[in-house]
């Protein structure tokens, strides 16, 4: 589903990460890990085209992403959610597909209120994002994102500023859509319950390495790693232990 080659992202004459290269599979849940600072979520502006790069190449599904007119191939959580404020739930869920398609109303009433259904919030068409806890908003905008059934779904930090229990019916609630929808997710976190909960892959980035440091199942790196960094990391504890 997406290819990185030789990738180099920064800001100006300043590199953040240089000569990446990594794939994900379709129908994976994909983690891109890392402490503050590394640039999982520059990474992540770079994948779905908000960015340009410095250097390498980026396809999904066999081409480079667009900011040209056209319906995204993919859905974009961002981490507050993003919804808009004065919009009902209903409203900004209908809004892709008022932009990108020539359904009539009932239709996409028809669609709004089933993609709610799918995230639990069937019944919540009419309320404001001011009126919803912060685990439901990020459940909207997962519903959001997946108005136009995209194959792929980004996510950044979609655990960030939840409780406990939030987190972990987001977590199973993105195992669900990706089992049921056989959709590819990628995710960008730092949250370890999360990682090990939903992850099939992942890579990590480090800011002083400016690039990936390890990459496969987490839970393997969390137990065979030879890099002092990555169990650090893993099982939570100083780097310099």
């Amino acid at each position: 589903m997406i290819e990185v080659e030789g990738l180099t992202i920064g800001y100006g004459e300043r590199v953040v990460l240089e000569r990446l290269d990594f794939t994900i599979a379709r129908g994976q849940v994909f983690t891109i890990l890392g402490g503050s600072g590394c640039g999982k979520s520059t990474l992540l502006r770079h994948l779905i085209g908000l960015e340009t790069p410095m250097d390498g190449v980026i396809r999904i599904a066999g081409a480079p992403p667009s900011r040209e007119s056209g319906p995204p191939a993919f859905g974009v959580l961002f981490q507050s959610g993003a919804l808009f404020g004065s919009m009902t739930l209903a409203e900004n869920i209908a809004l892709p597909l008022r932009t990108w398609t020539d359904l009539d109303p009932r239709a996409i009433d028809t669609i709004v209120r089933a993609k709610l259904r799918l995230v639990g919030l069937e019944g919540f068409e009419n309320h404001l994002p001011a009126e919803i806890s912060g685990g439901m908003k990020k459940r909207a905008g997962i519903a959001r994102a997946l108005a136009l059934d995209p194959p792929l779904l980004f996510l950044d930090e979609p655990s960030a500023g939840l409780d406990p229990v939030s987190s972990v019916e987001l977590d199973q609630l993105l195992l669900t859509l990706n089992r049921s929808l056989g959709m590819t997710t990628v995710i960008v976190t730092h949250e370890l319950q999360s990682i090990f909960a939903v992850a099939d892959a992942c890579i990590m980035l480090d800011r002083s390495a400016r690039g990936i440091i390890a990459r496969g199942h987490p839970a393997t790196l969390r137990d065979r790693s030879d890099d002092p960094r990555v169990r650090a990391f893993f099982n939570r504890r100083p780097s310099s232990s």
